[in-house]
């Protein structure tokens, strides 16, 4: 059975302080309160703890051991404590474009925060092909990978294009089966026609002719006129598989550009237990059959 905890604590501060009074003003509490506490101690024990001097107090000797396991005990739980508290006000930045933001990391990022309670995430854009070192983030989500030497840097998604278009836009426009049907479809871009000029030219269209059609500055805004049904678009057909999957695009064809380019995420090589397991945990919500990492 232990005693009062409470009278514990003033014990231990007036043991180390030799004082009930400068016990009072390290606890907050009154001269009389830290009489009383002791005395309900003393009470407990049935002993003295304290000689009563002209300048303080003085600890019995038999509760010197006493005095100093309490001492030890609450250094390890302020320690503790603290702690605890830089765990639970973790907070960390993530820096994504807004293609794998809007696809990947927002649809999921709940059930990070419901697993993660302790840890606040901050979300903000990134450019395609920035860098960690070009940002203040924790973890960085973009194109292209990251070879500074002090980063973790891992592959998420192959930037592999193919043709792709709505349900919607075929319908009554035929199958699309050859890559010159494809060549005469309306096309839509990705900030430019380039990457559609180098699929004809794979393709072996003869003579491509130029392409038209609308160019869109952000893949978000190309994919949703894709799906809307305004043409044929390339897309990269890992970050829209989900699209693909439930039938809201479909591949036209297997002939694809860019399969050398990736999507990476990059995170310090130095990076706090909250980075690390968010990146641990993206790397899963986007591929659940993973073991736990992706190369």
């Amino acid at each position: 059975m232990l005693p009062p905890l409470g009278a514990l604590r003033v014990f231990e501060a007036a043991a180390r302080l030799s004082s009930f009074s400068r016990a009072a003003d390290e606890l907050h509490v009154s001269h009389a309160a830290v009489s009383h506490q002791i005395r309900r101690l003393e009470e407990w024990f049935g002993r003295r703890l304290f000689r009563r001097e002209k300048r303080g107090v003085q600890l019995v000797q038999e509760a010197e051991g006493l005095a100093n396991a309490l001492s030890s005990s609450f250094y390890h739980i302020a320690a503790e404590v603290e702690c605890l508290k830089l765990r639970t006000n973790a907070e960390i930045t993530v820096a994504c474009i807004p293609s794998i933001a809007t696809r990947w990391l927002i649809p999921a990022l709940g059930e990070f925060l419901v697993d993660n309670a302790n840890v606040a995430v901050r979300v903000v854009y990134a450019k395609a092909a920035q860098r960690l070192r070009e940002n203040s983030c924790d973890v960085l989500i973009t194109l292209g990978a990251d070879i500074s030497g002090d980063v973790f840097c891992t592959k998420l998604f192959s930037r592999m294009n193919k043709p792709v278009a709505s349900p919607r836009y075929l319908q009554g426009k035929g199958d699309f089966t050859s890559a010159q049907q494809i060549a005469e479809a309306h096309l839509l871009h990705d900030e430019s026609i380039v990457h559609w000029q180098q699929w004809f030219i794979k393709a072996g269209v003869p003579r491509p002719r130029i392409p038209t059609g609308p160019v869109f500055q952000d893949f978000n805004l190309l994919a949703a006129a894709a799906i809307a049904g305004h043409g044929v678009a390339l897309c990269p057909v890992e970050v829209c598989r989900r699209e693909i999957k439930n039938g809201d695009l479909i591949v036209l064809s297997d002939i694809s550009v860019l399969e050398e380019e990736s999507y990476f995420l990059v995170s310090k090589a130095s990076r706090q237990e909250a980075v690390a397991s968010f990146c641990a945990w993206f790397q899963q919500a986007i591929n659940p059959a993973a073991d736990g990492s992706l190369d």
